[in-house]
């Protein structure tokens, strides 16, 4: 869908808003509906880093209609994940209007960047997260319980966790546009570095669905990473407006 005119009225965004929308829930509608068709081999790709729990056993469905249910959520999760560049793009165009014309200039990176960290999140939760999240979680049955795993649980697990860290990877994008916006000075932003980790480390204990230590764990130091690469990112790339603003700063104390 097109970039739309800088200025319209009120009813022409919520328009536009609509159209937008429209394109996402059809393009993960279409892409949810051909994952349904390929659960089987999505379903082994998704649980494969959760085999230690299986322990060489398939997971189970306890109910009739379950297995249709968890077909479904495969497909819908496909059709996210591959229909994520689509639901990033139609959100940063829907606020691209309201942008000056050097501020718009960043759009295509905003776009790239949004991306490829979404889909570095996903891939550091699959590859790094998710098996040892899933022992820890396992082991807290002790020797009071046992464990038989189902599908609908293991799918739903895997699902939250994904997405989740795909999107806490967002974090270098609202970093950079509070600061490039003077939401948030960069010399605030950097004196007050032990707030932001403590504020990281409880959004990440918020985004984990479990209360696993290894889970929020790796989660809050990749977002701190993350953090610390952006402020550096920053401190080039604004160079010239982070002097500018200690200047203003000490004028006014004198």
């Amino acid at each position: 869908m097109p970039i739309s005119p800088k200025r319209m009225p009120f009813m022409g965004h919520l328009a536009e808003l609509r159209s937008r929308l429209t394109v996402v829930v059809a393009v993960v509608g279409l892409t949810a509906l051909a994952g349904y068709f390929f659960a089987t081999p999505i379903y082994r790709f998704l649980v494969a880093p959760l085999q230690p729990v299986l322990k060489g056993q398939p997971a189970l469905t306890l109910k009739l209609l379950e297995a249709m249910s968890v077909r479904f959520k495969l497909g819908v999760w496909a059709g996210l994940v591959v229909s994520s560049p689509v639901i990033i793009y139609e959100a940063l165009a829907f606020f691209l209007p309201a942008l000056k014309p050097k501020e718009r200039a960043w759009f295509l990176w905003t776009f790239a960047a949004a991306v490829v960290l979404f889909l570095a999140g996903a891939a550091f939760c699959y590859g790094v997260v998710l098996e040892p999240s899933a022992k820890w979680l396992a082991a807290q049955n002790g020797e009071i319980f046992e464990y038989k795993a189902t599908g609908a649980d293991l799918v739903t697990l895997a699902m939250y966790f994904i997405l989740g860290f795909g999107i806490a990877f967002e974090v270098p994008v609202l970093v950079f546009y509070l600061v490039y916006f003077g939401v948030i000075p960069y010399d605030k932003l950097r004196a007050n570095w032990r707030v932001v980790w403590v504020v990281l480390a409880i959004v990440a204990a918020m985004i984990t669905p479990d209360w696993s230590p290894v889970t929020m764990g790796l989660l809050a130091a990749a977002m701190i990473g993350l953090f610390e690469g952006t402020m550096l990112l920053l401190r080039v790339l604004l160079a010239r407006r982070i002097r500018t603003q200690r200047a203003a700063l000490a004028f006014d104390e004198e």
